[in-house]
C-alpha cells in the first residue's frame, strides 16, 4: 500500500507510544513535546505535556543537553532512588537544536550488572567449551614429548618443527610403534592449523565398504540407512586443521584414485552428490609399509605417492637408538605411575642390561607394554631384573604350546582371551609389527584383527 503524510505520522506516533523503552521528546527549553506510556506509568503520571521537564523528571538534564546541544551517553541518573541509565540526544535542523529525545535503557542499574554477569558467564562457557572442543579434536602431543638424545632423532625433530610452519604435505614412515602419529600431533600443535581440528583416520581399521562414506562423507539418500541429511566425512571435519591418514598403505586402490583428486583440487565429492565441496585441510600421512615396493606389487598408485612423498619423515626403529633408553623409561615409566597407581622410585642396573640386549621389533610401544607389565610386579619401589618379561630370542610362546602340567584351572573364557591375545602379539612379532601381514597370518580381517588388537591394547 502507498502510505501518505497523515499514516506515517500516526503511524509514527503509535511506535513511539508503545515502545518499551521509556522515552520522552522537550523542546530546546525542556518543555514536554512527547512522553510515551512506558515512561508516565514509571513515573506514574499522566497530563505532562507542555509542563517544563524539570517539575516532572528529578535530576533531568533535558533542558540542558537542549541549550548545548551535545548529546549525553549512557548517563546514570538517580530517579525515585534508583540509578538509572539514560541518553539524551539533541535533535538538530539546519545546525540549530529543535528537539531533545531521551531514553532510558535500564530502569535500575543492577539490570546492567546482572546482564554483564551473564555476558560473562557465557564468555566463561564458551572458553570453556572451546578448550574442549579443542582436547577433543586438536593434537594431544607435542614436541617436548618426544623425548631421546639420539643424533637421528634431534634432526629428525628439528627439521619436522620447520615443516611444521608451512602446509605441506607430509608422509610419516617407519616401523610399527617407533611414534609415527605423535610426530604427526606434535607437526599440528606447532603450526598455524594449531587452533584448527586435528582428525585422525586409520585407514586399515575401516572396512573397505566404509571407508569412502567416513573420508568424504555421503548425501541424504545415497545408500540403504544413510543418515537423513547426508554426514560430513573425515576431509570435511578437517577443514582449516590437519587430517592424519595412518596406515595409508593399506587403503583400497579406488579409493587411492579419489584421494588424489582430493589432493590435487582441494575439494571433495560426497558418495551421491552432484557437486563438489571446497576443503582447506593439511594433509599428514603415515605408514609402516615400504609404498616403493607395494607400488611394485600394483598394490599402491605411484602418482598417489609422488602426491604425498613432499615432505618424508623417517622415525629410526628403537633399536638404532639404544642410548634413548633411560629417557624413554623416565618418561613412560612417570606416565604409567599415574594409570597403574604405581611408583617406582628406584631403577636397578641389572635392568638395563636386559633391555639394551633385545631387539625391540615392537618399538617404543612395546617397550611401554614392558614397563607396564613389570610395573605390576613391583612391590617395594624398585625395577628389577625379574620384572621384566621379554620373549626368549624375540620370540613369543603361545600358552596354547605350553605344557598344561602344573598349571592353574581357570575359567575357559580367561584362557581364551589369554590364548588369543599373546596369538597375536606372536603375529606381530613376527610380522615386525606390520598389522595388515600379521592379520593374514592368523587368517582374520584387518578389521576383525583392529578390534581384538584395540581391546587387549586397553586391557593391559
Amino acid at each position: 500500500m502507498d502510505w501518505n503524510l497523515q499514516q506515517i505520522s500516526k503511524l509514527l506516533e503509535v511506535v513511539f507510544e508503545n515502545a518499551h523503552e521509556p522515552m520522552i521528546v522537550t523542546d530546546r527549553d525542556g518543555k514536554i513535546l512527547l512522553m510515551n506510556r512506558s515512561y508516565r506509568e514509571f513515573l506514574n503520571v499522566q497530563d505532562v505535556i507542555g509542563k517544563p521537564v524539570t517539575e516532572v523528571i528529578e535530576n533531568t538534564r533535558m533542558h540542558i543537553v537542549g541549550q548545548a546541544g551535545v548529546a549525553e551517553i549512557a548517563d546514570i541518573q538517580q530517579i525515585k532512588g534508583q540509578k538509572m541509565i539514560a541518553h539524551r540526544i539533541p535533535i538538530m535542523d539546519e545546525g540549530k537544536v529543535i528537539a531533545v529525545l531521551g531514553t532510558v535503557l535500564f530502569q535500575d542499574v543492577q539490570e546492567l550488572t546482572a546482564l554483564a554477569a551473564m555476558v560473562d558467564q557465557l564468555k566463561d562457557e564458551l572458553t570453556y567449551y572451546k578448550k574442549e572442543l579443542r582436547r577433543r579434536m586438536g593434537a594431544t602431543y607435542h614436541f617436548d614429548q618426544i623425548v631421546g638424545y639420539n643424533q637421528k632423532l634431534q634432526e629428525l625433530k628439528k627439521f619436522a618443527q620447520k615443516v611444521a610452519k608451512s602446509d605441506s604435505t607430509v608422509l610419516i614412515t617407519g616401523e610399527s610403534g617407533t611414534g609415527k602419529e605423535l610426530f604427526a600431533h606434535a607437526i599440528h600443535a606447532q603450526s598455524k592449523r594449531k587452533m584448527g581440528p586435528f582428525i585422525r583416520v586409520n585407514c586399515a581399521a575401516i572396512p573397505d565398504s566404509l571407508l569412502e562414506s567416513e573420508l568424504f562423507g555421503y548425501e541424504e539418500g545415497a545408500f540403504t540407512g544413510a543418515v537423513r541429511r547426508g554426514k560430513k566425512g573425515k576431509f570435511e571435519l578437517a577443514n582449516h586443521g590437519t587430517i592424519l591418514l595412518d596406515e595409508i598403505g593399506d587403503m583400497p586402490l579406488p579409493l587411492q584414485a579419489k584421494l588424489l583428486r582430493v589432493l590435487q583440487e582441494k575439494e571433495v565429492e560426497r558418495v551421491g552428490a552432484v557437486r563438489t565441496t571446497p576443503i582447506d585441510v593439511r594433509v599428514i600421512a603415515s605408514t609402516n609399509l615400504d609404498l616403493l615396493q607395494r607400488i611394485k606389487e600394483g598394490k599402491f598408485r605411484a602418482d598417489l605417492y609422488y602426491r604425498l612423498n613432499v615432505v618424508t619423515l623417517s622415525i629410526p626403529p628403537l633399536r638404532e637408538r639404544l642410548e634413548d633408553l633411560p629417557e624413554l623409561v623416565s618418561n613412560l615409566l612417570k606416565q604409567l605411575s599415574e594409570s597403574t597407581g604405581v611408583t617406582v622410585k628406584v631403577i636397578d642396573e641389572d635392568v638395563w642390561p636386559v633391555l639394551r640386549g633385545y631387539s625391540w621389533p615392537g618399538n617404543v610401544r612395546e617397550l611401554r607394554n614392558v614397563l607396564e607389565r613389570a610395573l605390576h610386579l613391583v612391590e617395594d619401589d624398585v625395577l628389577r631384573k625379574e620384572h621384566i618379561w621379554l620373549p626368549a630370542s624375540d620370540e613369543v610362546v603361545p600358552v596354547a604350546a605350553a605344557s598344561p602340567s602344573g598349571r592353574e584351572l581357570r575359567p575357559l573364557r580367561q584362557l581364551l582371551e589369554e590364548t588369543e591375545r599373546e596369538a597375536l602379539m606372536l603375529a606381530m612379532q613376527q610380522t615386525g609389527g606390520n598389522k595388515l601381514e600379521a592379520a593374514k597370518l592368523l587368517q582374520i580381517s584387518k578389521s576383525s584383527f583392529y578390534e581384538k588388537w584395540e581391546k587387549y591394547q586397553q586391557k593391559k
